[in-house]
C-alpha cells in the first residue's frame, strides 16, 4: 500500500479511477468494531467476545466497500458524461469523488449527483431480498446490518442540502428552472446549513433532554460536515459568480517598455512619469523579452538602485507567460495554473505588449463582493 496524496493512501486504481483511503478510516474502524461487539453479541450471543470483534470490524470492512460502490457509481457516470475524474477518496464519514471539473449542464450534474444513491439504494433493496433466503446466524446478520446501512446511505444522501448528493440535485433542479447556475449553488448551500442545524437537534427531539453521549457526538460531528461542506459550497459558488469579470482586458496594468540596462531608479522614474507601475523589458527592437517582479524592486534599498539594473529584476518571458487579450474566467484561471507567477505580460492580437497582469489584482477581483 503506497502513500498517496499528502497523507492519504493509495489503494490503486479501479477501472483506471485512482482510490485513496484516508487515514481517518481506520480510526472509524475502531469505533466501529468497539462500539459494534455489543450489537453483534445481543444478536448473536454464541459467539465469543473476540469473534464478536472480529465481526464486527468485518463489517465495517463491508460497510466501506458499499461506500466505495457508491462513490464509484459518481465517478463511472461523470466520466461516462466526459467529466475528468481525479479520483475516489474514502474518509472519515463516507467518500468523496474528485471531479475535475463541474457539469456544465444540470442534466448532467443531476444524473452524475443521483447515480450513488441510487446505487446504495438498489444495494440496499437487494440486500433486503438476499437476506430471505439466507439462515439466521453470521451470514444473515451481515447481509441485513449491510442491507440497512446501505439504505440508510442512500436515503440520508438524497437529503436536499450540500454538500449531500440530495444538496446537489436540489442545485441541479434551481439551475434548470432559474436558468442560473449560482442561485442554484445558495439554494442548496443553504439548506445545507439548514440541514445540519437539524442533524444537531435532532437526537434531543427524539431522545428527549438526555440523549446517550455517543449519540450527541455523533450528531455533532455530521453537524459540523455539513455545515462546513455547505459554507464551503457557498463561497465557492460566490467565487464562481465572480468568474466573469475576470478578463485580462479590464484587469492588465497598463505597462512602461525599459531596456534591460537601465538603473532601477531610472526605470521607476520613467515609470511614475508615465503613471505606470508595471515594466516591460524590451529588446532593441523593442519586443518584450521580461516582466520586472514589482516585488523585487520594492525591496531593492534607495541608496543601492542606482546601481542596479532593471534586467537582473525581471523574469524571462516563457510561453506561460505571455497571456491573449480577452482571455476570461476559467480559462484564465487555468492558463494562471498551468504556470504559477506573480505577473503575465499580456499581447493583442498582433502579440503588442498591451500590459501586466498581476496575480494579486486577480484574487482581489475573485475576493470582492
Amino acid at each position: 500500500m503506497a502513500t498517496g496524496r499528502g497523507r492519504q493512501l493509495s489503494l490503486g486504481r479501479i477501472a483506471g479511477i485512482p482510490v485513496y483511503v484516508s487515514p481517518t478510516w481506520f480510526l472509524v474502524a475502531a469505533i466501529i468494531t468497539f462500539w459494534g461487539r455489543d450489537v453483534v453479541l445481543r444478536e448473536l450471543p454464541e459467539l465469543t467476545g473476540g469473534e464478536a470483534y472480529a465481526l464486527a470490524f468485518l463489517f465495517a470492512v463491508l460497510l466501506y466497500l458499499s461506500v466505495f460502490v457508491h462513490e464509484l457509481g459518481h465517478a463511472l457516470t461523470a466520466r461516462r458524461l466526459g467529466l475528468p475524474v481525479r479520483g475516489v477518496t474514502l474518509h472519515f464519514l463516507g467518500g468523496h469523488t474528485e471531479i475535475e471539473r463541474d457539469a456544465p449542464t444540470p442534466g448532467r450534474d443531476l444524473v452524475v449527483s443521483a447515480a450513488g444513491p441510487l446505487l446504495s439504494l438498489a444495494l440496499g433493496g437487494l440486500g433486503l431480498l438476499a437476506y430471505q433466503s439466507i439462515d439466521d446466524g453470521v451470514p444473515g446478520f451481515l447481509v441485513w446490518m449491510l442491507a440497512i446501512a446501505n439504505l440508510l446511505v442512500g436515503v440520508f444522501n438524497v437529503l436536499p442540502g450540500l454538500p449531500l448528493d440530495g444538496g446537489h440535485m436540489l442545485r441541479a433542479a434551481v439551475w434548470k428552472v432559474s436558468g442560473d447556475e449560482h442561485r442554484g449553488t445558495v439554494v442548496a448551500a443553504r439548506s445545507g446549513q439548514v440541514l445540519a442545524g437539524l442533524v444537531l437537534v435532532m437526537p434531543f427531539a427524539l431522545n428527549g433532554a438526555t440523549p446517550p453521549v455517543s449519540v450527541i457526538i455523533w450528531a455533532g460531528l455530521v453537524a459540523a460536515l455539513l455545515w462546513s461542506g455547505a459554507t464551503q459550497a457557498l463561497a465557492v459558488g460566490r467565487m464562481r459568480a465572480r468568474l466573469p469579470r475576470l478578463d485580462t482586458r479590464t484587469l492588465a496594468r497598463r505597462a512602461a517598455p525599459v531596456a534591460p540596462d537601465l538603473p532601477v531608479s531610472e526605470a521607476m522614474r520613467q515609470a511614475r512619469e508615465a503613471n505606470v507601475t508595471s515594466l516591460v523589458i524590451v529588446d532593441s527592437a523593442g519586443r518584450p523579452t521580461g516582466i520586472v517582479s514589482e516585488s523585487s524592486v520594492a525591496a531593492i534599498p534607495e541608496q543601492r538602485r542606482p546601481w542596479v539594473t532593471i534586467g537582473q529584476q525581471s523574469r524571462s518571458l516563457q510561453k506561460g507567460l505571455i497571456l491573449p487579450l480577452d482571455v476570461r474566467g476559467d480559462d484564465l484561471l487555468k492558463a494562471m495554473r498551468e504556470l504559477p507567477a506573480t505577473e503575465y505580460l499580456v499581447v493583442d492580437g498582433e502579440g503588442r505588449v498591451y500590459g501586466v497582469l498581476v496575480t494579486s489584482d486577480v484574487d482581489h477581483a475573485l475576493a470582492a463582493r
